[in-house]
């Protein structure tokens, strides 16, 4: 009897299924992750560009708990859920959170700044099969996030 090259093959797909898997796994769950990073990041930043954008129409000075509300809720009442996981009124110091700065003399040009410090993404999955997305609590720390924007005179 003659073994053909069909019997030789059998169960070679089923083999190099499961060595391709882990990988195909890693790759989906870094992909995720990192789309949701982005994501989050951008939800930051869209915040910080809302609240300056309000304090630039603002008295110098006034409406900083407004702002910081603005960047952490969403809103100026500062009721509801954070814009983003792991964001807080921490993240947004009252000294540093908010500056304004005249430069110039003719014409005078006044500069509203804000920033928000130290947010930190959170990783649904700190590690996968071995390797580490972020640190060992799963955390990414993103550096500050600043948005400037010039005042009306």
């Amino acid at each position: 009897m003659k073994r053909t090259s069909n019997n030789r093959q059998r169960g070679a797909a089923l083999v190099e299924l499961a060595l391709i898997t882990p990988l195909l796994l890693l790759l989906t769950f870094i992909t995720t992750e990192f789309g949701r990073a982005m994501y989050e990041y951008n939800l930051v930043v869209k915040s910080t560009r809302d609240a300056v954008r309000y304090l630039s129409v603002q008295t110098p000075g006034t409406h900083i708990a407004e702002a910081r509300n603005l960047m952490v809720y969403g809103n100026t009442a500062g009721d509801g859920t954070p814009l983003a996981r792991g964001l807080t009124l921490a993240n947004v110091p009252v000294g540093t959170c908010c500056t304004w700065q005249t430069v110039g003399a003719n014409p005078l040009i006044t500069t509203v700044t804000v920033r928000i410090s130290s947010y930190s993404f959170h990783s649904l999955f700190p590690s996968v099969m071995g390797v580490v997305f972020a640190d060992a609590n799963g955390n990414i720390v993103f550096s500050d996030i600043t948005a400037t924007m010039r005042a009306p005179s």
